[in-house]
């Protein structure tokens, strides 16, 4: 095994809980830097490493599946149930497992997904879908749950640049430039550096947040985390199981476990409890040390087949 190999190999296993770590000790610079960016970092970050992901995709294989209707109809369902299943025990537990389930697909997902094997085309298709169907769906029930009104435009303004944009930039390289765009889909690893870099801010910022926060009271933080984290091993178990009925188990635990936690943050903190927005924001780091575990997973199966050298 070459040299280079066998350290992108090491490094991916142990990188996502590093960048927590780095996010979590270096969190008051991090928000320094973000806020002097003006809150560009990320959605810069997220935007290049779509952007390259989707140069490996052709519109002409993205094409709806029944697996993706039945992941929209199941989180839809579900977010609901959870919702009146908590509300009579804890108000804004309730709010915050729902959101959590609410919360869309994450634009990163597509990007871990295809390092875990997954096709890239049923995830990118995904995205594009359950972002849209979230942004019309959400109104209706952060509405009726929440503490003010919620509107289609305002979840739309916060979702599309960073779909459409990217996508829409990856074809434009694809037709005019598909020397460029081909060699962009084969390092398609740099993204994962990218998703490095945005997840060291995203954690940063989380971080923070927790430190500030002073309104709930700890049990209300355990409960809100520990709810977080039991939604998440659910989502991710039973989209494993719908995707492996659909021949792609990877694509189908990614679609429904790994979340916009960003965008799930701000609709807690913008129509609902806001301390509720302390279960997406502890999912975040469930949901990546979920995908720490599966990395290393994929590569210690990839290591074991791979034929050894006399």
């Amino acid at each position: 095994m070459h040299l280079l190999e066998e350290l992108h190999r090491n490094v991916k296993t142990i990188a996502m809980p590093s960048a927590m770590v780095v996010g979590a000790l270096l969190c008051r610079p991090v928000v320094a830097l973000e806020t002097a960016s003006h809150q560009m970092i990320t959605p810069a970050l997220i935007f290049l490493m779509l952007f390259v992901t989707f140069c490996r995709v052709s519109p002409k294989q993205m094409k709806p599946s029944m697996l993706h209707l039945w992941l929209l109809l199941l989180q839809i369902v579900m977010c609901v149930a959870v919702y009146l299943l908590l509300l009579p025990l804890n108000v804004v537990v309730a709010q915050g497992a729902m959101i959590c389930i609410l919360a869309p697909v994450a634009m990163a997902a597509v990007v871990i997904a295809g390092m875990l094997g997954a096709d890239v085309a049923t995830m990118a298709t995904y995205s594009l879908i359950c972002n849209m169907v979230i942004a019309l769906v959400a109104p209706v029930i952060l509405t009726f749950t929440g503490t003010g009104t919620c509107t289609f435009s305002q979840i739309l303004a916060r979702v599309a640049p960073l779909l459409v944009g990217p996508f829409a930039a990856a074809q434009f390289f694809r037709f005019v430039f598909p020397k460029l765009a081909h060699w962009i889909g084969d390092h398609g690893q740099i993204s994962f550096y990218m998703w490095l870099l945005s997840l060291i801010v995203i954690i940063g910022r989380t971080t923070c947040f927790i430190i500030d926060l002073h309104d709930a009271s700890i049990s209300t933080e355990l409960w809100l985390a520990f709810a977080a984290l039991v939604i998440c091993l659910i989502q991710f178990k039973i989209g494993r199981m719908l995707g492996r009925r659909y021949g792609d188990a990877v694509a189908g635990g990614q679609s429904l476990g790994q979340k916009n936690t960003v965008l799930a943050v701000w609709m807690a903190q913008a129509f609902l409890d806001p301390i509720s927005s302390i279960a997406p924001t502890a999912y975040i780091v469930w949901q990546n040390f979920v995908n720490s575990y599966q990395i290393y997973r994929k590569d210690h199966e990839r290591q074991r087949l791979r034929p050894q050298e006399p």
